[in-house]
């Protein structure tokens, strides 16, 4: 039987790494010694080390708040150091700012693509870098070096000319990596580059990495798709709390010890969770809370129908596009059916704005945790009561005992680190910030939840915090949709499961002991039913 072609790749990676990690050991490109940095009410790093290889893919593991986008900031020169040294190339470097990270040959590409969209491709790749001439910029030379930037990684085929916005996500990612290249960087640094990328898109970011690390560049790689740290990395390091937990080579470490490093337990939580939900069999001798019958949107969704019960868990499962996103949208009224009708509890309704799901008791966190999520200079605190203060209307304020007794609870809940209700949630890892908006929903007491990527971008711990949240919700009635790219969670959690591609519903099946991940991809691959 033939193997898929991404675990051959796979293994090439995997078997690369190990031959990589068994050559004598260079000098370290990158050394970080007993790091430490404070913030207002929270210790970040704690006498942390880090060394980075050149040639080698290094992986920064850890959970949310363990303390790997403070050890980025510092090495970028993002934040100063308190105590401790940054050793680079062989000199001692006091980075004051990005650009003194840059000229030290440190560059960064973070999981939110800092590109300008309305540029081209090679305006991109050379912006700070262009060529001048007598007149001005040498648009014919700046194009012709961005040409050349591009074919070092694997990218000749792009046209320089071709404006940014008409390639894809995945294209743009390899273009920041381009750009961040330019300079002949002697470390970068990925972090979070993969979790918005399919598996073709991502076996194609691995490509550049192997090219770029052939080349003797020093990758620091940051990301929760365990699969994707073996597959690339030679070497990882764990940090948890702040603290230096050990530095390993990738083959050396299993799984299973790496995420007992990483949270400082094993896996029971989730162990726990599997057992409960697979014993679990859904009532629905009531009638659904609600139906959605053929409602659609012309160019976004085809028409769908869908029922929803009491504290039953719904998944929305499909590839990236397959129109998940958009009919959770139509379901909440985020975006206006334009056909179809939806009923609440039996009554016919129209959802065609925010307001109005809210006010049938239906919350919605939306994927883009960014631009339609956390408000990152208000607090924690402002940012928990946002959802309440505006069902309520502004007109008549929370008053501090109100704010006091929801931040409380849900941050006891939820277990919101740090528990500071008046840090500004800018300064809380992404998984907190996740933690935070998923209370903000659950302070409206919605009888409907709907969950779109509520785990992306955070680690196991968190994860499984989040899905125990979950479950505990549809156990006290709470009717849950979620939607997630990870099939293992949507399996663990959903009673039912909606397949969509292409923008339609394909098949709908019910979770029993013996549904799996792949019981859900042979009906997207096949287009078969359950």
């Amino acid at each position: 039987m033939t193997e898929p072609a991404e675990t051959t790749a796979a293994r090439a990676v995997t078997e690369t790494a190990d031959t990589t990690a068994a050559r004598a050991v260079p000098e370290p490109i990158v050394e970080m010694r007993d790091i430490s940095i404070e913030f207002p009410g929270v210790k970040a790093l704690d006498g942390v080390g880090f060394r980075l290889l050149p040639g080698e893919v290094h992986a920064l593991m850890g959970e949310n708040g363990a303390g790997k986008s403070t050890l980025i900031k510092a090495l970028t020169g993002v934040y100063a150091i308190d105590t401790g040294e940054i050793v680079i190339d062989g000199e001692q470097r006091h980075l004051t700012g990005t650009a003194d990270a840059q000229r030290a040959g440190i560059a960064v590409v973070y999981q939110e693509i800092n590109l300008c969209t309305n540029l081209s491709i090679g305006e991109n790749v050379m912006l700070g870098h262009e060529i001048r001439g007598r007149f001005g910029i040498d648009w014919k030379a700046t194009h012709r070096a961005a040409v050349d930037a591009l074919a070092r990684l694997g990218l000749g085929h792009l046209d320089p000319h071709r404006p940014l916005s008409t390639i894809s996500l995945a294209m743009q990612q390899l273009v920041a990596i381009s750009r961040s290249m330019v300079g002949d960087s002697k470390v970068l640094i990925l972090d979070e580059p993969t979790s918005s990328l399919d598996a073709n898109e991502v076996e194609q970011l691995f490509g550049v990495i192997r090219r770029l690390r052939e080349n003797g560049v020093a990758i620091l790689f940051v990301s929760h798709f365990l699969d994707q740290v073996y597959a690339i990395s030679d070497r990882i390091t764990v940090l948890r709390n702040g603290c230096y937990e050990g530095e390993y080579l990738t083959r050396d470490l299993d799984r299973t010890d790496l995420i007992s490093k990483m949270i400082g337990k094993d896996l029971d939580t989730l162990r726990t969770l599997d057992a409960g939900r697979k014993s679990r069999i859904t009532e629905r001798t009531d009638d659904p809370i609600l139906v959605a019958d053929g409602i659609g949107r012309h160019g976004a969704i085809d028409p769908t129908d869908v029922e929803l019960y009491r504290g039953e868990v719904i998944g929305f499962a499909g590839l990236l596009g397959s129109g998940r996103t958009e009919l959770a949208r139509l379901l909440y009224g985020a975006d206006k059916a334009d056909r179809g009708t939806v009923s609440i509890d039996g009554d016919r309704t129209t959802l065609g704005s925010p307001a109005s799901g809210l006010a049938h008791r239906i919350a919605y966190s939306s994927e883009n945790r960014r631009d339609e999520g956390v408000i990152g200079d208000l607090t924690v605190r402002e940012n928990m009561v946002l959802a309440v203060q505006s069902r309520r209307g502004w007109m008549r304020p929370l008053s501090r005992r109100e704010q006091d007794e929801i931040v409380d609870k849900y941050i006891a809940a939820l277990g919101v680190r740090p528990a500071n209700p008046d840090l500004p949630i800018k300064n809380l890892s992404g998984g907190n910030q996740q933690k935070v908006l998923l209370a903000r929903w659950l302070a409206t007491q919605p009888e409907i939840l709907i969950l779109d990527e509520p785990t992306r971008g955070i680690d196991v711990g968190a994860k499984a915090e989040i899905q125990a949240a979950v479950a505990e919700l549809s156990d006290e009635g709470v009717s849950v949709v979620f939607i997630s790219s990870e099939l293992d969670e949507v399996v663990r959690l959903s009673d039912r499961v909606l397949v969509l591609k292409d923008h339609r519903k394909i098949a709908e099946i019910d979770v029993d002991a013996g549904t799996t991940t792949q019981t859900v991809v042979g009906i997207i691959a096949g287009e078969g039913a359950a």
